[in-house]
């Protein structure tokens, strides 16, 4: 296991810095961005100040297994060092598996979520509501429970803090028409595909969110995919409806500090050595039942 440390290398002041999100670091190319995942973990839109060891790469090369797999159009270029600029020569080590090489889109500031299971704040939405994102939902359904078709629910992009749930019609002034149609088969047409090759693998993908771009006139997938940041990812043999689920993704750490009495404002309390180490053995553990191959750092 990398040290802690490696979360904050030296900074990288050889090429302009594009943009720093709560656990990624983005580079200006040119034409291109290098995106840098850091070791950083975020919970409740508070960055916590305790990172999880080779979070980053994990993470990273989960994604380019992803970007390779699907096979749909992506901004995903290289993860190979030798296409790193020369500039960047004395970060290598620290950069090898953590970085991608995208082309540089124009975002559509939507974060495309799939639901495929009542949960989280759809549960939430549901149990006040009736409906999740608009969506009206039959009364007397359960928590976990299996949603069929799977739900197509936006939310509003908000890079400092939580994203905010939207409807259909709200995306559509948002995006164009044209383009929310667009946007909601790409990304129901992507999580079933992902949901099918997950669940032969032992893993139920509950629910997951895409973002998009267009380069060029042509709308691709970007920024991470498929990954226990951005989705929830379930044993599927542990899997019973009616009760949460063991996961293999970042609920794990909001389980612990929902037992704090912690404000869920920043500065986020320190992670107890046990629950980072957990933490990255779920990653782990999610990254080898998804490639089929087990990580190297």
């Amino acid at each position: 296991m990398n040290n802690p440390a490696t979360a904050s290398p030296p900074p990288i002041t050889e090429i302009p810095l594009f943009s720093r999100g709560k656990v990624r670091d983005v580079y200006d190319l040119g034409d291109e961005l290098l995106m840098v995942a850091t070791d950083r973990l975020s919970a409740f839109d508070v960055v916590l100040p305790t990172p999880i060891p080779d979070k980053g790469k994990i993470l990273t090369q989960l994604s380019v297994f992803w970007f390779k797999h699907l096979g749909v159009p992506s901004h995903f270029l290289s993860a190979d060092v030798k296409d790193l600029p020369a500039s960047l020569t004395r970060h290598r080590d620290y950069l090898r598996g953590r970085f991608m090489i995208v082309k540089k889109a124009k975002r559509f500031d939507v974060e495309c979520v799939a639901r495929g299971y009542l949960v989280g704040s759809g549960w939430k939405d549901y149990l006040a509501t009736g409906s999740v994102c608009g969506h009206f939902l039959p009364p007397g359904l359960r928590l976990s429970c299996k949603l069929e078709p799977p739900l197509f629910t936006p939310a509003a992009k908000n890079d400092i803090g939580h994203d905010e749930n939207i409807d259909y019609k709200t995306m559509e002034v948002m995006v164009g028409a044209a383009d929310a149609v667009r946007l909601k088969e790409l990304t129901l047409e992507i999580y079933s595909r992902a949901r099918s090759y997950a669940a032969g693998k032992g893993v139920i993908i509950a629910d997951t969110k895409f973002e998009f771009g267009v380069v060029d006139g042509k709308t691709l997938l970007i920024d991470e995919v498929l990954t226990p940041d951005s989705s929830r990812f379930w044993p599927a043999d542990a899997y019973a409806e009616g009760r949460e689920q063991d996961s293999f993704d970042k609920q794990y750490v909001r389980d612990y500090l929902n037992t704090l009495t912690w404000g869920k404002t920043y500065p986020g309390p320190e992670l107890p050595a046990d629950v980072v180490r957990n933490t990255r053995r779920k990653y782990l553990e999610a990254f080898a039942l998804l490639t089929g191959k087990e990580f190297r750092e």
